[in-house]
């Protein structure tokens, strides 16, 4: 079958329009925010955040069961499972991008101890609530590897809005934030507000995660942040080039990923880290051979 005639099938179910609204929007916030946070070496922030996610998406399902068996509404308690992914992960998701910012600055435990720390405690906390509730199984598989079918129409409009958003802010920062990324102490010495800066990328970042986490997974969000831009630097040697050229192969891998998914009924998440990983091991072939790039 011709790739047209393929996509356009594609784009003819209305759960796929959803999915590939959000997730082409959302992967060029990862993208644009990525380049910062491997430059800073908080690459493997968004895999702590996901993590944390995980855990109060499980907490989450676990106490909406929990309230059930005593008697209480499902409908009258809105529904804890469904609302999880927005109305209680995205605060929690936030504190803990505060939580490690705060403790890579005035902690004894920094850097990717810290990271270490949130990411395999929250995990943990996830999986012993999973493993003492029934009835959580599907939805914590779909939590832990990403599924198109989760976003409602709802999930869409909100996404939406909170990716504009997040654009919006990274585009109005983007001197500021380049400055916080580059060098802290000069972005101090020119007036720069490097704390209020740096707080705004860890929440930008953790939004993103959130509004990732139901197709890609908590597992393989991350992967939306670091390979988009890894892949641009092995190609360009300025910071702007880098962040445009990040955030055309974001886009443009998550649409291959999930034309991939699509056609060969594969995972959503792992189609897209996929092809980010094939474009990766190219981009780095060519900046061999140019000699070129900068290094992360």
């Amino acid at each position: 079958m011709p790739v047209i005639e393929m996509i356009s099938e594609m784009l003819s179910f209305t759960f796929m329009q959803r999915a590939i609204i959000v997730g082409l929007l959302v992967s060029l916030c990862a993208a644009l925010l990525g380049v910062n946070l491997v430059l800073k070496r908080y690459a493997m922030i968004g895999t702590a955040l996901s993590h944390v996610g995980f855990g109060a998406l499980a907490i989450a399902g676990g106490l909406d069961i929990f309230l059930s068996y005593l008697g209480f509404d499902a409908t009258a308690i809105s529904n804890v499972t469904n609302l999880a992914p927005l109305a209680i992960s995205m605060p929690v998701v936030v504190g803990a991008a505060f939580l490690l910012l705060r403790m890579s600055e005035n902690s004894k435990v920094k850097g990717d101890s810290a990271v270490a720390l949130v990411s395999t405690s929250s995990l943990a906390i996830g999986v012993i609530v999973v493993s003492l509730t029934t009835g959580l199984t599907l939805h914590i598989c779909n939590v832990m590897f990403g599924s198109i079918f989760a976003m409602t129409q709802a999930d869409m409009y909100l996404s939406i809005a909170l990716s504009v958003a997040v654009i919006s802010i990274f585009v109005l920062f983007y001197k500021q934030l380049f400055a916080v990324t580059y060098d802290e102490s000069f972005a101090k010495a020119t007036g720069t507000k490097v704390g209020i800066h740096k707080s705004l990328l860890a929440i930008l970042t953790a939004v993103t995660v959130v509004l990732g986490m139901r197709m890609m997974g908590a597992m393989l969000i991350a992967a939306l942040t670091i390979f988009p831009a890894l892949s641009a630097m092995r190609l360009c040697k300025r910071f702007l080039s880098v962040v445009i050229t990040a955030a055309i192969i974001g886009v443009t891998c998550f649409f291959i990923g999930m034309v991939f998914s699509f056609w060969y009924d594969l995972p959503p998440g792992a189609s897209v880290v996929g092809v980010n990983l094939v474009v990766f091991g190219a981009f780095s072939i060519i900046g061999i051979v140019r000699q070129g790039g900068i290094k992360a």
